[in-house]
């Protein structure tokens, strides 16, 4: 194994602020994010801010928002949706919501608990990600079914703030995380440095396992949707926007339009492969029709889960939230008590799924396909979904 010398080694509670040319800055107080009064008062303006939390929105996992706005369901609710990349660190997604250059952000529990900690007024109202979507990926023949056997060992993250995304997913199956060991590899190229000899392992999510395959970059995955009782990302906004009644009632039509489009990739995920293509050709010639629809299936199922236990699509597991906090306070990531169901809410998500689903159903099953994407074989993608599966 290569030595670690030219990566960044990260230290226990690491978290990143925001920095960079235009960014509105915060002020700290005594530990918490004093947010300015200015970013409660306008109202939204012309487009929503959607705010992704990898630095790019060129991948597959934000399907339901790209389908909600072809299909014409946002526009039939009055919702107008622009999506920024917002920059990779893996905290500037709340940071940006908290101080209002971005309407909604989409970041991982441990960083939106961080978040909490922090004071920065935000909570979670569609819980996107209801199974863990977050994997470790091994090198080929290295990989290991107790992730006890991480202890010791280097895992590369692309970001120091995913280590509030790893600490609490390996504490939740029994790994002593004081003895993990967390490289910051660099975004986007922490996954070729686990292929090139470096760490043990790396942290990596489903989506990007398909669009990692195509690349060459094999690896032998724990899975966190089949081994973690932990869910993932979720649709993050403003506290003060959920008690004004007039962005709570445009809040709940964007919710609504996001579970038509969830639905709607249940039924044809090569149709909601096509529209992200129509939206972001870079994609397109990234991933190709058959990672493309891969990369979007992994996704949908981890933010799926069981329908069967769900009030509808984006319903939190708030027992989950409340697990992943209170192991981010034994931990040391966060130094105070977080009681989860005050800010992760589920009360947008009856109305939500109100919608006419036999229509959206039609919808999908009629949409016309492109002959590249007609031609991809879904049974083929469904029997390999696990190979590289090693839990």
């Amino acid at each position: 194994m290569k030595n670690h010398n030219n990566l960044a080694s990260v230290s226990r509670r690491k978290f990143l602020q925001v920095s960079g040319a235009g960014v509105v800055t915060a002020t700290t107080v005594g530990g918490s994010l004093m947010v300015p009064s200015s970013a409660w008062a306008k109202p939204y303006s012309d487009k929503h801010t959607w705010i992704s939390p990898r630095g790019t929105i060129e991948v597959m996992d934000d399907y339901a928002i790209w389908v909600a706005q072809e299909m014409g369901y946002f526009g039939d609710l009055g919702v107008d949706v622009k999506l920024e990349p917002g920059p990779p660190g893996g905290t500037a997604v709340v940071q940006f919501v908290s101080v209002g250059q971005a309407d909604m952000g989409f970041p991982a529990p441990g960083i939106l608990g961080n978040s909490i900690e922090a004071g920065m007024g935000l909570v979670s109202i569609f819980g996107t990600g209801y199974l863990d979507l977050f994997n470790i990926a091994f090198r080929k023949g290295e990989g290991m079914t107790d992730l006890k056997g991480l202890e010791g060992k280097t895992v590369l993250l692309g970001s120091a703030a995913w280590q509030s995304i790893a600490d609490p997913m390996l504490k939740s199956v029994g790994v002593d995380v004081t003895k993990v060991k967390y490289v910051e590899a660099g975004f986007p190229n922490w996954t070729a440095a686990l292929a090139a000899g470096e760490g043990d392992a790396c942290l990596a999510w489903e989506g990007l396992r398909a669009l990692l395959e195509k690349n060459n970059q094999k690896f032998d995955y724990w899975m966190g949707m089949r081994g973690s009782p932990l869910p993932s990302n979720s649709q993050v906004v403003r506290r003060a926007d959920v008690e004004d009644p007039d962005r709570k009632a445009f809040l709940q039509k964007y919710v609504k339009g996001m579970a038509m489009g969830h639905e709607f990739a249940e039924h044809n995920p090569r149709a909601a492969t096509d529209i992200v293509f129509k939206a972001l050709p870079a994609t397109m010639q990234g991933f190709g029709p058959r990672a493309g629809t891969e990369s979007l299936m992994q996704i949908h199922r981890t933010f799926k889960g069981d329908m069967s236990k769900r009030a509808g699509w984006g319903e939190h597991n708030i027992a989950g939230f409340q697990k992943f906090f209170d192991i981010q306070e034994e931990i040391g990531l966060l130094s105070t008590k977080i009681n989860a169901a005050e800010f992760v809410l589920n009360d947008f998500i009856t109305e939500g799924n109100d919608f006419d689903r036999e229509k959206v159903k039609a919808d999908a099953i009629n949409y016309q396909l492109p002959d590249e994407l007609a031609s991809v074989d879904m049974a083929d993608i469904e029997a390999s979904f696990y190979d590289t599966a090693i839990n």
